[in-house]
C-alpha cells in the first residue's frame, strides 16, 4: 500500500534540500528510501529534512537525513527551507522544532529571509566528539601532508549539531584539493562520529569566506552549521566579531553568536519543484508546475 505526502525540492544558497510533509502519517521515512531518492533520476539532495507532528509546544519534529543515507543532526540551510515551505501566513512569522540537535526557533523576516536559531555550540572534546582528550580545541594535532610542511594544519573543532573541523587559511579556500582530502579527514579515527571539513579564510573582523566537505553529503555550495562553526571558531581565536558574514560558495550567511550563547542564522530559502512522495517506496511524482 502507498503512503503518498507531499514534498517540494527547493534550496539554501545552493544546498540542496528535500522537504517532505510527513506529518498525519505514522510510517517514517527510512535511511535506504532517503539513499534511494538522492540518486540522479530521483531528487538529488545534500539534506532531506523530514517534518514529522508537533504538539503543543512546538510546531513540528525535524529528522534530517544526508544523502548516503545516514542521519543528521543538524542543517540550518534545510531549516530555512522548512521554515519556508511551512509558511502559513502567522503574523509574527515565528516557528519552534524539535530536532536531533535540541529545540530550536527561527523566523521568517519582512524581507523574506529567514532567521534560525542553531542552539549552543560544544567545545569539550568528548562533547565534539573527539577519539581522545584535548584540553584546546581551538587548536588540535591534525595535519594534511608533510610532518614539516603541512599543507593544512592545526584545525580548531566545535560541535553545533554536528561535529566540525576548520582549517585556517591565509588565502584562497579554493586553492585546496577539499574533494581529495575531505573524505580521508571525515572519516578519520580522531572523530568517532565523522566530521564536517571546513576550510576558512578570516577576511576581517565582520567576514568569512569558507568551502566545507560536509559529513555524508560530500562538497556542497552551502552548509549552514559549518558557517556557524566557523564564526565561533574565529571568535574563540580572536579573529572576528561575535557577528559576522560567513560566505559560502553559494552565497552570503549573517550568523551571529549571542550573549546567551545561542548561534543564529539567517539567509534565504527558494522553491524548485514540488509533487507527492511515497514514503514506503521513495517513488516520487512532480506537480505539474516545475516550481512552486
Amino acid at each position: 500500500m502507498a503512503i503518498d505526502v507531499p514534498f517540494a525540492k527547493m534550496n539554501g544558497l545552493g544546498n540542496e534540500i528535500l522537504v517532505v510533509d510527513a506529518r498525519g502519517h505514522a510510517r517514517e521515512i527510512a535511511g535506504p528510501v532517503a539513499k534511494r531518492l538522492a540518486q540522479p533520476d530521483a531528487a538529488p539532495f545534500d539534506q532531506l529534512m523530514e517534518i514529522r507532528d508537533g504538539d503543543d509546544e512546538i510546531d513540528a519534529h525535524i529528522r534530517i537525513w544526508n544523502n548516503d543515507g545516514s542521519p543528521a543532526g543538524a542543517c540550518g540551510n534545510g531549516m530555512r527551507c522548512v521554515v519556508r515551505f511551512m509558511d502559513d501566513g502567522r503574523a509574527d512569522g515565528a516557528y519552534r522544532f524539535q530536532t536531533a540537535a535540541g529545540r530550536l526557533k527561527a523566523r521568517l523576516r519582512d524581507d523574506g529571509r529567514i532567521t534560525v536559531d542553531m542552539g549552543s555550540p560544544r567545545f569539550d572534546w568528548d562533547e565534539i566528539p573527539l577519539a581522545e582528550e584535548f584540553h584546546d580545541t581551538t587548536r588540535i594535532e591534525l595535519q594534511i601532508g608533510p610532518i614539516d610542511d603541512p599543507v593544512l594544519h592545526s584545525p580548531s573543532v566545535a560541535n553545533i549539531g554536528n561535529p566540525h573541523c576548520v582549517f585556517w587559511v591565509d588565502g584562497d579556500v579554493w586553492g585546496y584539493e577539499l574533494d581529495r582530502f575531505g573524505p580521508l579527514l571525515e572519516n578519520h579515527p580522531i572523530f568517532p562520529d565523522r566530521a564536517n571539513i571546513t576550510i576558512a579564510n578570516v577576511v576581517a573582523r565582520d567576514h568569512v569566506v569558507i568551502r566545507t566537505w560536509e559529513r555524508g553529503a560530500g562538497i556542497t555550495k552551502a552548509c549552514g552549521s559549518a558557517a556557524c562553526a566557523a564564526l565561533v571558531c574565529a571568535h574563540r581565536k580572536g579573529l572576528v566579531d561575535r557577528a559576522a558574514t560567513v560566505t559560502v560558495p553559494g552565497g552570503d550567511l549573517l550568523i551571529e553568536w549571542d550573549e546567551a550563547d545561542r548561534v543564529w542564522m539567517t539567509g534565504p530559502a527558494e522553491f524548485e519543484f514540488a509533487g507527492m512522495l511515497d514514503v514506503i517506496t521513495g517513488d516520487l511524482r512532480r506537480s505539474e508546475r516545475d516550481a512552486v
